[in-house]
């Protein structure tokens, strides 16, 4: 069974960054892809950014493109979001999700494993 935790949520400034981690046991890391969505309070689950199983590809939201940038060392069977030049709107509790095969997709429904979440709230 897979299990998955991310860290490095907090509260940021407009403007400012923060990088949020998702540390997977239980499963051979480089089978799955990966993904981050996040979750606004009254609003629905929303894709944020996917990466094939080697890291050779991304996707991103049309709302964070540019801004945040999505990895992974599969040495460390770690996942990374980089999220840049943050706004007040990015505010959310953001969950990593990993989906067997090589491919990513944008629905959340397509991923079978779930982090807890992390808090990531930006001030304006």
């Amino acid at each position: 069974q897979v299990q998955l935790v991310e860290s490095g949520g907090g509260l940021v400034q407009a403007g400012g960054s923060l990088r949020l981690s998702c540390a997977a046991s239980g499963g051979t890391f480089r089978r799955y892809a990966m993904g981050w969505f996040r979750q606004a309070p009254g609003k629905e689950r929303e894709f944020v950014a996917a990466v094939n199983w080697s890291g050779g590809s991304t996707y991103y939201a049309d709302s964070v493109k540019g801004r945040f940038t999505i990895s992974r060392d599969n040495a460390k069977n770690t996942g990374y979001l980089q999220m840049n030049s943050l706004k007040p709107e990015d505010t959310a509790v953001y969950y990593c999700a990993f989906r067997r095969g090589n491919w990513y997709y944008t629905g959340a429904y397509e991923y079978d494993y779930w982090g807890q979440g992390t808090q990531v709230t930006v001030s304006s």
